[in-house]
């Protein structure tokens, strides 16, 4: 006999918002994550990231074996959570225009209004689905701004949509279409033949009813 499932379960849970990054081939890439969790209280401690496999990023950290995570604080710009949570690593540097420092291991990140940051180094990998986890053991840690985390609670809360490279999604029910790959909404009635994702460049095939 099949059980009921209703997503309202866990709809509860709420989640920080975070910018991982890393420098690969000389190139320098970043995201809006709301997968970064601590799973170990050892000495360095560990932490799991999830990204989506098609991530130009989730390639990146891959190529580099080491990642940043940022803490982004409750003021952290719009500016930037447009830039990491929408738009493509693929078409450009994201971190241009943005006063950028860099860890040991080379991973950019950024300080304006960001709680606080740690730097990991990969040990192991996992295969969810269309997504990787990664674990990743602490090699720096910091605090920079202090305070306190956006978390996509608050952020849902000012009624923005959640950055489509965000894991977990808090999704818009209405009218629209879904990009299977990156989760990206398009906001219409009809989705046009020719329509490209702006943020993985996947094309119309790939989009769903937002049902």
């Amino acid at each position: 006999m099949s059980r009921a499932f209703n997503a309202k379960a866990y709809e509860a849970m709420d989640y920080g918002m975070y910018l991982v990054s890393t420098t690969a081939n000389g190139k320098r890439h970043g995201c809006i994550v709301t997968s970064f969790a601590q799973v170990t209280s050892s000495y360095p401690p560990r932490f799991t990231i999830t990204l989506n496999k098609d991530n130009a990023t989730t390639d990146a950290i891959l190529a580099s074996g080491v990642f940043s995570v940022t803490l982004l604080g409750t003021e952290c710009s719009h500016e930037v959570i447009n830039t990491f949570g929408y738009k493509s690593g693929r078409v450009g540097d994201k971190f241009n225009g943005f006063e950028t420092k860099t860890d040991e291991a080379g991973c950019p990140y950024l300080t304006d209004h960001m709680v606080s940051r740690v730097s990991c180094r990969v040990v192991e990998k996992l295969e969810i689905g269309n997504y990787l986890l990664f674990v990743g053991e602490a090699s720096e840690a910091e605090v920079l701004a202090g305070g306190e985390m956006l978390t996509l609670g608050a952020f849902s809360g000012r009624g923005k949509s959640t950055p489509p490279t965000a894991t977990v999604v808090r999704e818009m029910v209405g009218n629209g279409f879904r990009c299977t790959v990156c989760g990206y909404i398009y906001e219409s009635e009809t989705l046009p033949p020719d329509y490209i994702c702006p943020v993985c460049h996947a094309p119309a095939s790939k989009f769903v009813p937002n049902d």
